[in-house]
């Protein structure tokens, strides 16, 4: 395992990209609150992976400006409004559905906020379990599809063509009959300005 997080860490950085291996959970907030600064504003996706890690309740106590569009008694407007904010905050805190051993990330979203903070941030953080690790981009989008996808659905009851056989279902997959959790796929195979993006391995399974 520790030569494949090593390969990994260096198909990354062939890529432009930091990756950065912590050994557990509890590691990986005390790095994330070390990279983001204070006076930062913040946005976040949703994420099986953040909701694990808790990242998004302690950077809220400890007085980070969040723009967490989940926060409890918010509305409708007031969440789509935080979407939108986090979406071009100073740093973007997500999770990925798969990376490739060649260091390609696969992002699946369903409005779009997801992809659009993730390729507008002018700082990305990506959280990854040892469990979204492929050996390549097929088997990245696969996984993306035909796991992350389908139990994400499940959970937030989703009517998406896949729940019925957990196979993906794309070309029938769509409005009104279905409600798609995969409409927007970004992949991202390079990254051009250095230091913008970091990904954070964890060495323990996280999310789906």
């Amino acid at each position: 395992m520790e030569q494949r997080i090593s390969n990994l860490i260096a198909s990354l950085k062939r890529r432009n990209i930091d990756g950065i291996y912590v050994d557990s959970k509890d590691e990986a907030r005390e790095r994330i609150k070390q990279l983001i600064l204070k006076s930062a504003t913040v946005g976040v996706s949703g994420s099986r992976t953040l909701d694990e890690l808790g990242i998004v309740a302690l950077l809220e106590a400890s007085d980070y400006e969040v723009f967490n569009q989940y926060r409890p008694g918010i509305s409708r407007e007031q969440s789509l409004q935080m979407r939108n904010l986090g979406s071009h905050a100073d740093y973007f805190l997500t999770s990925c559905n798969a990376i490739s051993e060649d260091g390609e990330l696969v992002f699946f979203s369903g409005y779009g906020h997801r992809t659009s903070g993730i390729a507008n941030s002018d700082n990305v953080i990506v959280v990854c379990g040892l469990n979204k690790i492929v050996l390549n981009l097929d088997q990245a989008l696969k996984r993306s599809r035909e796991h992350a996808t389908v139990l994400n659905c499940k959970r937030l009851d989703w009517k998406s063509a896949c729940l019925a056989d957990g196979l993906c279902h794309k070309d029938i997959c769509l409005a009104p009959e279905y409600k798609r959790m995969c409409c927007q796929v970004l992949v991202i195979e390079s990254e051009i300005n250095p230091e913008r993006l970091k990904v954070i391995i964890v060495g323990e399974e996280l999310g789906f």
